[in-house]
C-alpha cells in the first residue's frame, strides 16, 4: 500500500515592490496575484524577507502582512486588484506581524493556507503594511513562496 508523503515544489519568487516602502498606520503594497488553478497546490509555505532602514524606528516598529483571495480568480477580497499596486487593507486577515529593529533583516516563513480556514483559494497574493515609523531600507526586501502538495510512497 502506497502511503502518501508531503513534497515540495521549486521557490518561487512574488512579485510585490518592497524596497523602499514608506511607514503608514494605514496604507501598504499588494503584490500580484499567484494563481494556484495551475500547479493546485494543497498549501504555500511564504517566505517574506525585510531589512529596516538605517535610522531610528518609531510607532509599531513592525510589519503587518495580510493574505488575499479569490475564489473565482477574478474577484478579490478587500477590492484588492491582484497587481503590484499600492493598497490599504481593511478586512484583509492578518498572518503575520514582523517586528523590526534599525538596520537588520527579518525573516519569516508561513502557511498561506492559515489565512483561509485551512483551504487554499484559487488565486492568492499578500499585502504588507510598513509601520515601522521609517521607510524599509532600498534592498534587501523580498517575498517568496514554495508550493506544498501530496505525492505517493
Amino acid at each position: 500500500m502506497l502511503e502518501g508523503k508531503i513534497a515540495y515544489g521549486t521557490s518561487t519568487p512574488i512579485t510585490i515592490t518592497l524596497n523602499e516602502l514608506a511607514s503608514s498606520a494605514t496604507a501598504g503594497r499588494e503584490s500580484t496575484a499567484i494563481d494556484n488553478a495551475i500547479n493546485k497546490f494543497l498549501d504555500a509555505l511564504v517566505t517574506v524577507t525585510l531589512k529596516a532602514a538605517d535610522l531610528v524606528l518609531a510607532d509599531d516598529k513592525a510589519v503587518y502582512v495580510y493574505a488575499y483571495g479569490s475564489e473565482d480568480g477574478t474577484n478579490y477580497s478587500d477590492m484588492v486588484t491582484g497587481s503590484d499596486a499600492a493598497h490599504t487593507p481593511k478586512s484583509l486577515p492578518l498572518v503575520k506581524v514582523i517586528p523590526l529593529e534599525q538596520n537588520t533583516s527579518q525573516r519569516v516563513v508561513f502557511a498561506i493556507t492559515q489565512a483561509f480556514g485551512g483551504v487554499m483559494p484559487r488565486k492568492w497574493g499578500i499585502v504588507v503594511r510598513n509601520y515601522s515609523g521609517q521607510v524599509l531600507a532600498a534592498a534587501d526586501n523580498s517575498a517568496s513562496y514554495t508550493g506544498i502538495y501530496s505525492t505517493a510512497g
